[in-house]
């Protein structure tokens, strides 16, 4: 069976300082508005205006070490991590039953998200 994934975007992890605080700076840095101070109401995600392409770019409130990581958007999550695994990556957590935090060979964290229903990002990679 076919799937489809693609670059999503990019979570923007901070350990330090206030969801709000680190969401102003990384808007201002970035030239990206803040649209949610606090989507879902969780206190944990501000997303900020698309970035180029159409891209994600969230700040992220956590627990670990502040850093960046990078989400793939798949239409199919576990078709896509076991094609990732095949490649070397290994599961890590499954978080609110909708995404996969995974790790790649490297050492790198990034997760696998449900595909966006409308964006303009490029088209995305089908896979067999």
């Amino acid at each position: 069976m076919t799937h489809r994934s693609r670059l999503a975007g990019f979570i923007i992890d901070c350990k330090r300082g206030s969801l709000e605080s680190s969401a102003d700076f990384w808007s201002q840095a970035l030239g990206m508005e803040v649209q949610d101070y606090d989507e879902d109401g969780l206190g944990l995600y501000a997303p900020l205006s698309d970035g180029p392409g159409g891209l994600h770019i969230e700040v992220q409130k956590v627990s670990h070490p502040s850093r960046v990581h990078l989400d793939i958007e798949t239409d199919d999550i576990e078709a896509e991590v076991a094609r990732l695994e095949k490649l070397g990556a290994k599961r890590i957590e499954f978080v609110r039953e909708r995404w996969w935090v995974m790790e790649a060979p490297s050492g790198h964290r990034f997760c696998v998200v449900p595909m966006a229903k409308k964006s303009s990002r490029a088209k995305p990679n089908a896979w067999k």
